[in-house]
């Protein structure tokens, strides 16, 4: 769906050039939800931004079902934005418009439509994301939560094919964040539209993405499969995000484990595997003993997980080790 092909962004302040995002190849597939994430002044907005021209690449190429956006003319730029909805960090809405004229707001500019076609569309949009009754109301009377469910609605007005998302839970609370992913992960569901979000925050990722791009410095680290990136951080900043998203420090829950005796494991099961009853069966089968320092269970996005941290003694360690295998648990060895 959306092709990046060596694009790069660098800005010019003053007398000199700030690089904003170094030379990127990168692939989102269509109909996937597609995470960015990185602390401040990474490039994820950049490289968002990038995608609808907000921001006008330095150079490279980007694609989008095979069309070269970055060749396109006023004309055409014009129309390929109206296949592409966004959603702002701060809702952008117009405080003199009401909810229903905020929402039609893009079916106007775009014209083709009589008043009676978009005060239909606004009516299913609003009732899509819970409104019907806000209609009338102006944004100053809307929640934080509300106030996004409108920029929501906007941005599908013309029916696009890509929904990009700047920061759209940043301004939210924990249960108004909830239901907003909750949201976005239905409409991905049931318009098969292409979803590209940016975050700072690890669990944004882990509740909506298929697959997510990790950045930093203008340059992206570490790419794949949501759980693969989650459960097994390979680079710094990935790992930075899991504990922080986890509130750890691994450093010092490894001291903490310094006068454990016996080999320290973790364990990360996925699926169906996450609720078997695998630690006895294998202590029974193998003579080993274990206790359990540390451990979680939750999901990434409709899979559930589960690590555990394990120190083992005794017993027929090898052949622990085989057993966990064979069962598809993914083994890290601590010490």
């Amino acid at each position: 769906m959306i092709e990046f092909d060596q694009v790069h962004k660098t800005y010019r302040v003053g007398n000199r050039d700030i690089p904003a995002l170094q030379p990127t190849r990168l692939n989102i597939e269509s109909g996937e939800v597609f995470g960015l994430i990185g602390h401040s002044g990474a490039g994820k907005s950049t490289l968002l931004r990038l995608i609808n021209r907000l921001e006008e690449p330095s150079g490279g190429r980007i694609l989008v079902n095979g069309e070269d956006v970055t060749a396109l003319d006023t004309d055409g730029l014009r129309r390929f934005r109206q296949r592409v909805g966004m959603i702002f960090q701060h809702f952008n809405l117009l405080s003199s418009k009401t909810v229903a004229d905020n929402v039609a707001m893009p079916l106007r500019l775009a014209g083709g439509r009589s008043r009676a076609e978009i005060d239909q569309r606004v009516a299913a949009l609003l009732a899509r994301v819970g409104l019907q009754d806000h209609a009338r109301k102006y944004p100053a009377q809307l929640s934080g939560g509300q106030k996004q469910r409108v920029g929501i609605a906007r941005a599908l007005a013309t029916e696009p094919d890509i929904l990009l998302c700047d920061e759209a839970t940043s301004a939210l609370d924990p249960q108004t964040t909830a239901q907003v992913l909750q949201l976005l992960g239905e409409i991905n569901r049931e318009l098969k539209l292409t979803v590209v979000l940016i975050t700072h925050e690890m669990d944004v990722i882990r509740r909506v993405c298929d697959r997510v791009a990790v950045m930093d410095d203008g340059r992206i680290v570490e790419q794949g499969p949501v759980a693969e990136v989650f459960l097994h951080p390979r680079h710094p900043t990935t790992q930075r995000f899991v504990q922080e998203d986890e509130a750890l420090d691994e450093n010092e829950q490894r001291d903490d484990f310094a006068h454990v005796p016996g080999r320290i494991l973790r364990l990360t099961f996925q699926g169906e595997a996450t609720y078997t009853p695998l630690l006895g069966t294998v202590a029974r089968e193998t003579g080993v003993d274990y206790s359990i320092l540390a451990g979680r269970i939750d999901r990434i996005k409709d899979v559930p997980y589960g690590q555990l941290t394990l120190a083992l003694v005794g017993g027929d360690l090898a052949a622990a080790l085989a057993r966990f295998e064979a069962a598809e648990v993914h083994v890290e060895v601590l010490r």
